[in-house]
């Protein structure tokens, strides 16, 4: 399995699936997903804004990480974290870092616009409610391989 593969299976199985979050003494949540030699850690801190960390290792060696900070800005926040589930489902081993770059549901839109690939990237990532924006996060990060 390619790192791509992985993450996506991660993502899905995460944060995108509403799994039950593990709260560490320090304050923050954290979410895990392991498959053969893959492990996945996304841990997050505060609620809106929030500021986190990805990160995988293959065989107990770090290969890849991605640092985000985000802000819902407006009163409904949870639709909008419903909606962010929904277009996180639909990541791709392409991008992989988020979700797809447009996605759209009803009044809902998804726009996540990123540079780069897995091994090096950076991106933001918005929701729009009937065209205004309600909500924004920026994410950066890449390979740890040499």
């Amino acid at each position: 399995m390619e790192l791509q593969q992985f993450l996506v299976k991660a993502k899905k199985a995460t944060y995108a699936a509403h799994a039950k979050e593990n709260k560490l003494a320090d304050g923050c949540k954290e979410l895990t997903y392991e498959e053969a030699e893959w492990k996945y850690r996304d841990r997050y801190f505060g609620a809106n804004p929030f500021s986190g960390q990805e990160v995988v290792w293959k065989n107990n060696k770090l290969v890849w990480t991605m640092n985000y900070y985000g802000k819902i800005t407006s009163n409904a926040e949870k639709e909008v974290a419903a909606f962010l589930r929904k277009a996180m489902k639909q990541v791709t081993e392409t991008r992989p870092f988020r979700g797809p770059s447009n996605f759209k549901e009803g009044d809902f839109e998804y726009v996540d616009a990123s540079i780069g690939t897995a091994e090096q990237f950076s991106g933001t990532e918005k929701i729009f409610l009937k065209k205004k924006e309600m909500y924004r996060l920026l994410y950066h990060g890449g390979s740890m391989n040499r």
